[in-house]
């Protein structure tokens, strides 16, 4: 009862964050009238605003959103790109808000960077590592051989989180160092101030679910490889 009690209090803690961002996002998704224009030609307009005109803004996959800083672009999701919500602009504005760190060569966004390469290939490393330990050790038929290679996967999941983590803060500046002054500006009304702050902090925090979802992974593959 304790264990199985202790297991639904983590979960909740892992998977919260996930499910609170996304209850965010679908809760100010309904289109307004009073909204001047789509997530995507906000985007557009904005980028052109500041002097970024050699940035694209395409159209992604259902949760996608994000800004490239390999190819300059800014992606949206279908419903961000096509829709006049408080979600749509709150999102286009905090990628948008990721794209004037990078023209501004912010330190701490080039550090980000940096970071989210490292947390993808160490994701890989932990998975494929995760997948191999079987045949090592019925290669080797040495357990120590086969805790090495868990060893590997955990460290490289585990450090994969914490990159998300350290990341936060490149986050929070987006969506209000960048982001929410700008729509403040003419571009939201007030009575819709409270509503986009919900959607920007979603938006930040979106890295950090990311990397309690990528725990709540490594304890799945813990727990499989212990059976």
């Amino acid at each position: 009862m304790f264990f199985a009690l202790l297991f639904l209090i983590l979960f909740a803690l892992l998977m919260g964050p996930q499910q609170w961002a996304r209850y965010t996002f679908k809760k100010h998704a309904t289109p307004l009238d009073r909204i001047k224009g789509t997530g995507g030609e906000l985007a557009r307009h904005l980028l052109d605003r500041f002097d970024m005109k050699d940035v694209g803004v395409e159209e992604t996959k259902p949760g996608g959103d994000h800004y490239d800083p390999t190819s300059r672009t800014v992606r949206l999701s279908p419903d961000n790109f096509k829709q006049k919500s408080l979600t749509a602009v709150a999102v286009a504005a905090h990628e948008v808000g990721h794209a004037i760190q990078h023209h501004h060569q912010e330190s701490k966004f080039s550090l980000r960077t940096r970071l989210v390469v490292i947390a993808q290939l160490a994701q890989k490393l932990g998975a494929g590592a995760m997948l191999i330990i079987p045949l090592i050790m019925l290669v080797t038929r040495a357990p120590s051989s086969g805790l090495i290679m868990l060893t590997i996967g955990v460290v490289s999941m585990a450090s994969a989180a914490l990159v998300h983590l350290v990341t936060l803060p490149v986050e929070l500046d987006a969506s209000f160092g960048k982001a929410l002054p700008i729509l403040k500006t003419g571009y939201i009304e007030m009575q819709d101030e409270a509503a986009v702050n919900s959607v920007l902090k979603a938006a930040a925090w979106t890295y950090v679910a990311a990397s309690l979802s990528s725990l709540l992974n490594l304890g799945r593959w813990i727990t499989l490889l212990r059976r």
